[in-house]
């Protein structure tokens, strides 16, 4: 295993043409594969999570399944003062009448007037299951606009979750557009600076974005294993670029380092080779660490979590195949070109350019000269200073994004809000979902509605109800109406009394019946608790991880420790900077975003496990040269210094440009994506610069050659290279 990349480098740069058509015939296969097979999308079966989730279980099973529903909405004219209840009337007759014409539609309710007269709306059932809803909305949204055309004297708009879901998708897509327009061209001025080189610029984006297509091909495969959840392909272009630029960033700067320090003695293949031995096994060992660390998401028993692990896992091994495989050969062939040019300019007597100094920037020196010579002082002070930037994850709220979070550029998020104006008994809604035999029907009915009864003068609920038995008398189903947003107080409390009172109060007591409340609230309460019961089993499988993996790469139990001990430091220093930013309302005009006052439940699971995935890169890639300096028998303070004063600009590369990649999500509409790429930029730049320059060495400097106990590393023979080069 320790000897794979060599070899594979050595047959690579050996046979470049073979490696390279062997890539993208790779790549295209992956990707034609992928796309004829298709990929399975998550049902709603598979989002089912805790309580909610056996209720819906339990109404699917009769047939009481949540179906997807619009609203067309008729208002008055703005300015044009009250509704003409004729006109509206009229409209909505029309809408109804059009609607029910339609084969995607399964129901049409008659015209509903609001409580104050200022609306009228039509409901529209549509067939299939919730979650397709989207798919089949676009006839529906033509037909309002021809209302609409038909009705000038009104407003005619429409909404739901199916046109909602519609327009997030759409509004994603633009905003990773966008994304990809700022983020290719700010990596490829980066690669540009570091590399002084068009062709050396090209490589790393170039392998980034063909590990993203074979890897999209590769995840409609694995869909049909984990189903995904609509997010896979976000999280493959967010960690693809990341990863696959860094990986070859590594590769890349080691192999200018070798040819630097070879002179031209050696070969482009020789060199090629000596870069393997060195930063292809860390490439390695990073993509393992990636893969295995984003594996724990499986743990959470989510789709979403196992969508997102599905998507960096298969685009981390990718990258890591095509550093191993192609990688080389594109090496090997521009070493060549290099020398071809390096040769006719000394022929023509014109000077050969030098490589520049791999010791490490003025920033870096200076940064480790206080190090240096006061460890104890700077440590403390970096730990203080992490510990500053945690404090505020004391603070820390958890929710669930609910439906109202949506950006208002979504217009149907705009009629949404003027739905729920003029009636806000259809913000939420409670779903208590019974089962009995069916010769208990009429008894599970009066006490269901002794419940309604009960609930009716709650202030926290619309005070009316609707009740629904199946087919077979098994299954019934009360809707109570929730004149609140799922993330209001009151909605909360409101299903907090539904099921510590009401139920068990009423259809609770009779005995042999199965009970369940599920509904707009209960899933966005449930969820975040599922959550945080999760929280604890893959943090302390990341931490195992973590553990585990640095033990078997530098065979030292307190190199372990410390890669643990700093993973929790750079995850809590920016999750803290996370909730400074995104639970106050300060940054909302900076950062464009309107403060829920808490975090996606999904944000810090998702951290944890990427930044600890990642900050393995970083951390095997400095190790591994102190490792190299400590090997060549320089003492371990030496090696400290020596090792990252040598890999820090190639540090401070790669997290540049994975903050590139990472902040340029921030700008996103949709608020849970802004909070991810705000958290990753956060965390890669604190591991980066203070964590990995700062704390690391300093730790390292104290311990001395504790640090590698129980090992002791001694001189080791480096492989022998390809034959030097001839002539």
């Amino acid at each position: 295993m320790r000897d794979l990349p060599v070899r594979m480098a050595r047959w690579s740069a050996g046979h470049p043409w073979r490696a390279i058509a062997g890539w993208f015939l790779f790549v295209a296969v992956c990707l034609g594969v992928g796309i004829s097979v298709g990929g399975h999308a998550a049902t709603s079966a598979d989002f089912r999570i805790g309580e909610a989730g056996r209720a819906e279980a339990m109404a699917a099973e009769g047939g009481l399944q949540q179906r997807p529903a619009e609203q067309v909405l008729i208002t008055a004219k703005p300015g044009a003062g009250r509704l003409d209840a004729a006109q509206a009337g009229a409209a909505a007759r029309d809408a109804a009448a059009r609607m029910a014409r339609l084969p995607e539609v399964a129901s049409v309710s008659k015209p509903i007037r609001s409580a104050d007269g200022t609306a009228v709306r039509v409901q529209v059932t549509l067939r299939g299951p919730e979650l397709e809803g989207k798919k089949h909305v676009a006839p529906l949204i033509a037909q309002t606009e021809r209302v609409q055309a038909a009705h000038p004297g009104v407003r005619v708009e429409e909404t739901g979750s199916p046109s909602i879901s519609k327009g997030v998708d759409h509004l994603r897509g633009k905003d990773l557009s966008r994304t990809e327009m700022i983020a290719l061209p700010v990596t490829l001025v980066t690669l540009l600076v570091v590399f002084g080189s068009v062709a050396l610029a090209v490589v790393p984006l170039l392998l980034a974005l063909s590990s993203i297509a074979a890897a999209v091909g590769l995840s409609m495969l694995a869909s049909h294993a984990f189903p995904d959840a609509g997010v896979g392909t976000n999280v493959i272009l967010l960690i693809g670029m990341a990863v696959g630029v860094d990986y070859t960033l590594f590769y890349l700067k080691r192999e200018r380092e070798e040819r630097a320090r070879s002179g031209g003695r050696l070969s482009p293949a020789a060199v090629v080779e000596l870069a393997a031995a060195t930063s292809g096994r860390a490439v390695v060992v990073s993509g393992i660490a990636v893969a295995v660390s984003s594996a724990t998401l499986y743990l959470a028993d989510d789709v979403i979590f196992s969508s997102i692990a599905t998507g960096a896992i298969v685009v981390t091994v990718v990258a890591v195949l095509s550093s191993l495989t192609v990688l080389p050969a594109l090496l090997a062939k521009l070493g060549q070109w290099a020398e071809r040019r390096r040769e006719r300019r000394i022929r023509r007597g014109r000077p050969v350019r030098g490589t520049r100094s791999e010791s490490g920037g003025r920033i870096t020196r200076a940064l480790l000269r206080p190090t240096g010579r006061r460890p104890g002082v700077t440590l403390v002070a970096g730990v203080l200073a992490m510990l500053a930037l945690t404090a505020p994850l004391l603070g820390l709220k958890l929710t669930d994004m609910g439906r109202e979070t949506h950006p208002r550029a979504i217009p149907a998020m705009q009629v949404y809000d003027r739905l729920n104006a003029a009636f806000p008994e259809l913000k939420a809604m409670h779903q208590i979902v019974v089962q009995a035999d069916p010769s208990r029907r009429a008894e599970v009915a009066d006490a269901l509605g002794d419940l309604a009864r009960r609930a009716q003068h709650d202030p926290r609920l619309a005070g009316t109800s609707e009740l629904r038995t199946s087919q077979d008398g098994r299954t019934s189903l009360l809707e109570l109406p929730v004149p609140h947003y799922v993330s209001d107080p009151a909605a909360v409390a409101s299903l907090k009394a539904v099921r510590g009172d009401y139920v068990p109060a009423t259809v609770g007591k009779l005995p042999g019946v199965k009970v369940a409340v599920t509904g707009d609230v209960a899933r966005y309460a449930d969820y975040p608790d599922h959550q945080k019961r999760k929280l604890p089993l893959i943090i302390a499988s990341l931490l195992l991880v973590t553990f585990a993996m640095t033990v078997w790469a530098f065979r030292s139990v307190v190199l372990g420790l410390i890669g643990v001990l700093l993973n929790l430091l750079s995850a809590g220093a920016s999750l803290g900077l996370l909730v400074l930013t995104f639970q106050g309302t300060w940054a909302e005009g900076l950062l464009g975003f309107t403060s829920t006052g808490t975090i996606g439940s999904r944000v810090p699971l998702f951290l944890f496990v990427i930044l600890f995935g990642l900050s393995m890169d970083y951390q095997v890639f400095v190790i591994s040269r102190i490792r190299e300096a400590r090997l060549a028998g320089a003492s371990t303070r030496t090696a400290v210094l020596d090792g990252i004063g040598r890999s820090a600009g190639v540090v401070t590369s790669a997290a540049f440009v994975m903050v590139t990649v990472f902040a340029s999500f921030i700008p996103l509409h949709i608020i849970e994506m802004k909070q991810m790429g705000f958290a990753l930029a956060a965390a890669v730049l604190v591991d980066a610069f203070v964590v990995r320059i700062v704390v690391l060495p300093a730790l390292m400097l104290l311990l001395g050659e504790r640090t590698w106990w129980p090992s002791r590393p001694a001189p080791a023979a480096v492989p022998a290279p390809a034959p030097a080069k001839v002539g």
